[in-house]
């Protein structure tokens, strides 16, 4: 992921693997991560089991704030596709009992397609 859309706030695919074992204390018994992406500091996980969104706050991103959003309470999502003169795709997930939808954007490097695919599979389940 470049300095400039870290700077601009896109996310960009991390290694799966590295993001299970930074984060494996997050995660329950048996629990894997299949995808992972970086947002400057923050990240999104999707695991086999749901969705977790880490948030590190403050200038020097000690405090975090860990988000996790089982599967079955996504209602509906829906991802957007760069365009020429747009330089990120845009994910919206929905949540029963919330209004606003959660919002990410991803730089052209993440096959948003992929992203879309992941949910479909889990929130199908």
């Amino acid at each position: 992921m470049g300095l400039i859309d870290g700077i601009m706030g896109n996310a960009g695919r991390i290694d799966p693997g590295g993001a299970q074992q930074e984060y494996g204390r997050l995660l329950g018994h048996g629990e894997t991560v299949h995808a992972a992406y970086l947002l400057v500091r923050d990240a999104i996980l999707f695991t086999d089991r749901r969705l977790i969104m880490v948030d590190k706050q403050g200038l020097t991103g000690r405090k975090v704030s860990y988000h996790s959003v089982p599967y079955r309470a996504i209602t509906h999502f829906s991802v957007e596709t760069a365009g020429t003169f747009d330089l990120d795709a845009e994910l919206m997930i929905w949540v029963s009992g919330s209004h606003e939808p959660i919002q990410k954007r991803f730089n052209r490097q993440v096959d948003i397609y992929e992203v879309q695919g992941i949910l479909s599979h889990f929130v199908a389940v």
